[in-house]
């Protein structure tokens, strides 16, 4: 699968891109929701993995102003995972919110269980 991951952390970054690699899929990232914005609009991807909490805006937020570089799949990580946090992820258009911390194994149940396309 091709992956665009957008983590602000660096070291979760690279860990969640190093997980992604060696489980077999091609992972793009970027730190900030403008960085993630410029290249989803010329790099077309799978799925998009996307941080709730970035510097600049929100996940939420990136995935609305994709328009149609909006991927069909896409996954919310947060470390906020309230009723209402969970809900604005499924408004924005997110099949899952993958509350932080997770372990590569619950990353990896998430993936398989996406659906091939948006609801």
């Amino acid at each position: 699968m091709r992956i665009f991951l957008v983590e602000n952390h660096a070291d979760t970054l690279a860990c969640l891109r190093r997980h992604l690699l060696r489980a077999g899929h091609e992972v793009a990232t970027a730190q900030t929701s403008a960085d993630a914005l410029r290249d989803l609009r010329v790099k077309s991807c799978d799925l998009l993995l996307a941080d709730i909490g970035l510097p600049d805006s929100d996940g939420w937020t990136l995935l609305e102003s994709l328009g149609t570089a909006r991927p069909k799949r896409a996954i919310a990580m947060s470390g906020r995972d309230s009723p209402a946090d969970r809900q604005r992820s499924r408004e924005a258009g997110f099949q899952h919110h993958l509350p932080k911390p997770f372990l590569p194994g619950e990353l990896d149940a998430v993936l398989r269980d996406l659906p091939e396309n948006r609801a």
